[in-house]
């Protein structure tokens, strides 16, 4: 499945933020413009499909600490400067909405803060208020397939009607890991596995006391770890069921008249590389931190098994200059199996990148504290319409006191009347 939009709302710097996605994506912009903010975004959204956006949002700060900041509407007039920013009493619901557009399916979930009478402990523990699962890549009423509103839980049949999978469903519980069946919603069965298989690398380590600098266990790793200590086994499983041919070609892309193997003892596996002019291969320990981290790049994007989606955050740490443009082919390369997603801000990268034609360029801005995506690169209209109405997944759901940052009379009057009921 091909994703073809993001919508983030309410989190962090992304107030209303939608982007279009293509097979090969480059996110860019100036620091502090909320780059960070969209990789993490799309790990929450990862992190449904495992059942852990809860702790997750806890590993934060909470709901509280990850929420948008600013005022709930930001008028023409404070745009241009004409009056200061300042907030007002709320009249949605304090809500973090995140979704996407797929070519199959669609995803989107809300969750808030719980209700008035949450015990004391949890009360500021975030609730799943809605999700909903979609066919196509427009949401709409006639293309929902599984909705889930609170604790109840709908699937549609063949037939249109609506079949209750649960009406008990625990609001800090996903639908994707509680309710998903091959007989009652194999669409969400789906969905959720291919979420599941969606590959994040961020924490590749090559500092001295490194894995990937250690002789490891050998055996067969099709998909490099996240932090890279399998590299001398995942390197022989691209030689031995991957695409070798294509292994040897990149690494003469980058190093010129050099070679990768894999020396084996006993079990143990370690990484050499032998190097033009050398009389010897040199280990994973003496390798520079600049040639370990592409040898694991290298790993991870020629992997046999591509996943549906491929994250990678700032992948030019540590390279020198010259080593981006091959990186870039790299990534082209790995782009004809999975598609990808790139969060970076090293120009000669992303040049590269945005010679390939199916690449999307996603420039971010920040304007009064709010991230958006650059002036003239388009969007994703049926998504964007649901944002700018306030209804991205808001549905019928109402504010509750727990939502509603009143101030001044409104706090007041709202406090009085809840006392009376």
């Amino acid at each position: 499945m091909i994703l073809s939009a993001l919508a983030v709302a309410g989190y962090r710097s992304l107030r209303e933020f939608v982007a279009p996605l293509r097979q090969l994506n480059v996110v860019t912009g100036s620091n502090g413009s909320g780059k960070s903010s969209l990789y993490r975004a799309l790990r929450l959204l990862a992190e449904t499909a495992q059942g852990r956006v809860i702790t997750s949002l806890a590993r934060e700060g909470g709901l509280q600490s990850t929420l948008w900041a600013g005022p709930e509407r930001i008028s023409r007039a404070m745009q241009r400067g004409e009056h200061p920013v300042q907030g007002g009493g709320r009249t949605r619901p304090v809500s973090l909405r995140l979704g996407f557009a797929g070519d199959q399916f669609g995803y989107a979930i809300d969750l808030g803060l719980p209700p008035v009478g949450t015990p004391v402990p949890f009360l500021h523990d975030p609730e799943i208020k809605r999700e909903v699962i979609w066919s196509g890549p427009v949401l709409r009423p006639s293309t929902i397939l599984v909705d889930r509103r609170g604790p109840l839980v709908r699937a549609r049949r063949d037939d249109g009607d609506w079949d209750v999978v649960s009406q008990q469903l625990s609001t800090f519980d996903s639908m994707m890991t509680q309710c998903a069946d091959p007989r009652n919603t194999p669409e969400m069965l789906l969905l959720r596995e291919e979420i599941r298989g969606w590959r994040f690398y961020d924490q590749l380590r090559t500092d001295a006391a490194a894995p990937a600098r250690m002789p490891q266990i050998g055996t067969y790793t099709p998909v490099l770890g996240h932090d890279g200590a399998d590299l001398a086994a995942a390197v022989q499983t691209i030689i031995e069921i991957g695409d070798g041919v294509a292994l040897a070609e990149s690494i003469a892309d980058a190093f010129p008249g050099a070679r990768v193997a894999v020396a084996r003892s006993d079990a143990w596996f370690e990484v050499e590389m032998q190097q033009h002019g050398l009389l010897r291969p040199l280990k994973a320990a003496e390798l520079s931190d600049g040639t370990l981290r592409y040898l694991l790049w290298i790993a991870a994007l020629l992997t046999p098994r591509p996943p549906e989606l491929l994250v990678l955050n700032e992948p030019e740490t540590s390279l020198h200059p010259d080593l981006l443009p091959p990186l870039a082919r790299l990534i082209a390369r790995a782009s004809a199996g999975a598609q990808v997603i790139v969060v970076s801000h090293a120009e000669p990268l992303i040049d590269a990148l945005r010679q390939h034609p199916e690449c999307q360029s996603i420039v971010l801005e920040k304007t009064l504290g709010e991230t958006r995506v650059a002036d003239g690169q388009g969007g994703h209209k049926p998504l964007a319409r649901h944002l700018e109405r306030g209804k991205f997944l808001a549905g019928n759901r109402r504010p509750q006191q727990a939502d509603i940052d009143a101030t001044g009379e409104q706090a007041l009057h709202l406090l009085a009347r809840n006392r009376r009921e």
